[in-house]
């Protein structure tokens, strides 16, 4: 005798789909978008900190010439916009900046732990990773924590204190003159060009632009974009020390 065949009611209601995030948040959640992230963010602070050494280098020229440059900075696009509002501007760039990259840097360290559990064991895979992307995490923590202190120390003010606002030449002599303070930015921006060397040669490779043919150009870039912002940044704590730069 066959069964009877029972079904369940059918709803007339389709299921309801999904909604789905914007392109750009969708994209983030990936790893790739992630990467992508981290080299455009990248890109940014590697920009900031060339124009960066380029204006200081005009202590060189004298307190009149680094000073005039910190009012033009604070003067840019008056009268269109009031005084220091594009330079704020600039800045809530480069924090949003600094905050997708260090999101995007803590997020990919997840997926890589949840993807590989187990560190390597074998000393050879140690040895093969270059010294610059080994240390990465960590020369990317003490930048950071300088980043701070440099703020702190020439733009606020709080640590330094014979500070005068505004002239910039003063407060880097008054804070370069001391040896503790002198040999810690002399070790940050060692600390930022190992960061750099590493963050530039990857960056090629999250863009999509490495070719082992190019491998050559990319170390050159690296190493010359590390090179120009340590020697640059490390000569100030230098000039100060050796009465070249002097209040």
């Amino acid at each position: 005798m066959a069964q009877a065949v029972t079904r369940e009611a059918v709803s007339g209601t389709p299921p309801r789909a999904k909604k789905r995030k914007p392109f750009l948040l969708d994209l983030y959640s990936t790893a790739v978008g992630k990467k992508y992230v981290m080299a455009i963010t990248g890109l940014i602070g590697v920009g900031f900190v060339i124009v960066h050494l380029i204006g200081n280098l005009k202590v060189y020229l004298g307190a009149e010439e680094i000073d005039h440059y910190g009012e033009f900075l604070r003067e840019l696009l008056v009268p269109l916009l009031p005084r220091t509002v594009a330079l704020w501007l600039l800045r809530l760039v480069l924090i949003g900046a600094l905050a997708l990259h260090l999101h995007a840097a803590y997020s990919l360290t997840l997926i890589n732990r949840r993807a590989r559990p187990d560190r390597y064991q074998s000393p050879r895979d140690y040895i093969a990773a270059n010294f610059a992307s080994r240390t990465m995490r960590w020369t990317g923590i003490i930048v950071l924590l300088f980043l701070f202190y440099h703020l702190a120390d020439l733009t606020w003010g709080w640590f330094n204190p014979d500070f005068v606002r505004g002239a910039v030449y003063h407060n880097l002599d008054e804070s370069l003159s001391q040896i503790p303070v002198a040999i810690l930015y002399i070790v940050a921006n060692i600390a930022l060009g190992i960061h750099l060397f590493h963050g530039v040669w990857s960056l090629f490779q999250s863009m999509g632009w490495s070719n082992p043919r190019f491998n050559s150009w990319r170390r050159g870039i690296a190493t010359a974009i590390a090179t120009l912002i340590v020697v640059g940044n490390c000569s100030f704590p230098i000039a100060v020390q050796a009465g070249i730069v002097q209040a």
